[in-house]
């Protein structure tokens, strides 16, 4: 087996540490920065603290990113960038802001729209400003990624950009600046580590590291993550999600998301389901197609986190679900044969392809009639 591993981004962990950025951005030899963040944090207040952490570092603040980023978004703030002579980003919140980060430092050197590069295959250039990712939730594990997951809406386009050049520089993770995430968020985005965890593990591309990393996140997910959705001011319990979420994405950006993710973009798309709980909506389904795959890769991951078998381990991510919550179905939105053959259409997603098993038409359309 042949396999290399590549992980270029500093990662600062603790409590307090946000308190760093600054001297982060002074050794990345930074002068003027712009706080990337989504509209949230300018009422809380947590923009302000950024900005007061940062030494002066910090000119401006880009304060318009939605959930699921727009191509437009990113197109304007990184037309900020360029007015303001703006020399580094810190992106601070959930995947949204920094995707939408990602994305702008980079297209900020050119004179493109990031329209070219979004589900074209256009490879995108790698040259990029310098980008300290700072989440704010235990989920998306984007701080330590090389992807940017943006949305065309006019265009009804949701879809992953890859690029080593995305890579942020440095990841700072404090666990305190997700103590106030809602119940149901916590739900969500941690649902989204366990699939990036499990996906990561077997996937087509897996190898030794990102498979050892992709086990320690999912045992830390089922240990911790109905304890932080059931009591938020639990902080050993908010520290160890933020510990497998940082860690599930190290998981996972190599060997890449499988079907569960390919499957979660149209759920999202046309139908507005939040991305982690849309990832998490087919996990167990897929984890019982792929449990004989691979010479029983999937058998051996359910063992070393405690469980029987993988259906034992499939039931446990229902469940999981159904205690915080999470959609089980889609019963509620009553889709007809057409809906559910567009759901069938759009899930062949290129991730699809790097799941273990070949994924038909044929299942996809059974999987889709049962959750309706």
């Amino acid at each position: 087996m042949n396999w290399d591993y590549l992980q270029p981004v500093k990662i600062i962990f603790g409590k307090g540490r946000v308190s760093e950025i600054g001297k982060t951005a002074e050794k990345l030899g930074c002068k003027s920065g712009l706080l990337i963040t989504g509209p949230f944090f300018l009422k809380s207040g947590q923009a302000d603290e950024m900005i007061k952490e940062s030494k002066g570092l910090l000119k401006a603040v880009y304060g318009d990113i939605s959930p699921n980023p727009d191509v437009e978004e990113v197109d304007r703030c990184a037309k900020m960038i360029r007015e303001e002579g703006i020399d580094f980003i810190v992106a601070l919140g959930g995947g949204s802001s920094m995707d939408a980060a990602k994305a702008a430092a980079t297209i900020a050197l050119t004179d493109d729209s990031i329209r070219k590069y979004h589900g074209t295959g256009e490879k995108i250039p790698q040259e990029h400003l310098p980008l300290i990712a700072i989440p704010t939730t235990a989920g998306t594990g984007s701080e330590v990624t090389c992807v940017s997951v943006l949305t065309d809406r006019k265009n009804k386009k949701k879809s992953p950009i890859v690029s080593d050049g995305f890579y942020p520089d440095v990841a700072i993770i404090d666990p305190e600046l997700t103590y106030t995430m809602p119940p149901q968020v916590t739900a969500g985005t941690g649902i989204d580590v366990l699939s990036h965890a499990i996906e990561g593990y077997w996937s087509k591309g897996h190898q030794p590291i990102c498979d050892a990393l992709a086990i320690h996140a999912a045992d830390l997910v089922f240990q911790y993550l109905y304890k932080a959705y059931k009591n938020p001011t639990d902080e050993e319990a908010r520290e160890k999600m933020c510990e497998a979420s940082v860690i599930a994405g190290l998981a996972f950006t190599l060997p890449k998301t499988t079907s569960s993710h390919a499957c979660s973009f149209p759920l999202t798309n046309l139908h507005h389901i939040p991305h982690g709980e849309a990832c998490g909506l087919t996990l167990d389904y897929f984890a019982r197609i792929n449990k004989d795959a691979d010479g029983g890769r999937v058998l051996e991951l359910a063992k070393k986190l405690g469980f029987e078998d993988v259906d034992a381990m499939a039931d446990a991510i229902h469940d999981l679900k159904a205690s915080m919550g999470l959609r089980n179905d889609l019963k509620d939105l009553h889709l007809n044969e057409e809906q559910i053959a567009e759901l069938v259409k759009i899930s062949k997603h290129p991730n699809l392809y790097n799941n273990p098993v070949e994924i038909t038409d044929e299942m996809l359309l059974e999987m889709y009639e049962k959750l309706c």
